[in-house]
């Protein structure tokens, strides 16, 4: 499902291409401040690399960005702040001492760039750091819970369209990949999530 939506992703913005120096096509410039939600996919190693779990959720949040229009392109900056609560779980057979993983905050602070399509169309890209609260716990045993904060790299791409008065809709896919989350249990984690949002450019 994940490696799908990545491919899709990619054509989508290799299709743009071909359109980036089209005339008339003016990109969007100034303040945006919007609301997005979607599907995220977590997938988290153990420290040895021996075992992966996986855990689909709903994740939702807040993001602002601001825009510098050049003609027919645009470059940018953004923030985002979400959460998703996706709870991930060893197989029963592995021996560590905490045998789950939940993520929960997440934020964001990066770079994009983009080009007009058509009147009202554009495809970006982004690329950035983000960061991810993480809990580790055990389902047996005395072990406390372990509350830690993963740093990473987000990339990914999208559509934004311009709708009726200073409303802007985006349709977004992006991986977060983070470093040896929590305590030596634990390896490397990814996100892959699939995101809409609407919001308002000022």
């Amino acid at each position: 499902m994940r490696k799908t939506v990545a491919v899709v992703a990619i054509v989508a913005c290799m299709a743009a291409t071909p359109a980036m120096a089209q005339d008339g096509n003016a990109a969007s410039g100034g303040l945006y401040v919007g609301a997005i939600g979607g599907y995220e996919g977590l997938n988290v190693d153990s420290g040895d690399g021996t075992v992966s779990a996986d855990a689909d959720s709903v994740v939702y949040g807040l993001n602002a960005s601001y825009d510098l229009a050049l003609g027919n392109a645009f470059v940018g900056i953004e923030g985002e702040i979400s959460t998703s609560n996706g709870s991930t779980e060893f197989p029963g057979s592995f021996a560590g001492a905490r045998d789950g993983l939940e993520a929960n905050g997440q934020y964001y602070l990066g770079a994009r760039a983009g080009v007009a399509l058509t009147p009202g169309i554009s495809a970006y890209g982004k690329v950035g750091y983000t960061a991810l609260d993480t809990r580790a716990f055990t389902t047996a045993g005395s072990l406390s819970e372990l509350d830690e904060n993963a740093d990473g790299l987000r990339f990914g791409g999208g559509l934004q369209v311009q709708l009726p008065g200073p409303l802007e809709a985006r349709l977004e896919y992006r991986r977060s990949q983070y470093n040896h989350v929590a305590d030596s249990d634990f390896g490397d984690a990814t996100t892959d999530q699939v995101v809409a949002g609407v919001g308002v450019r000022f």
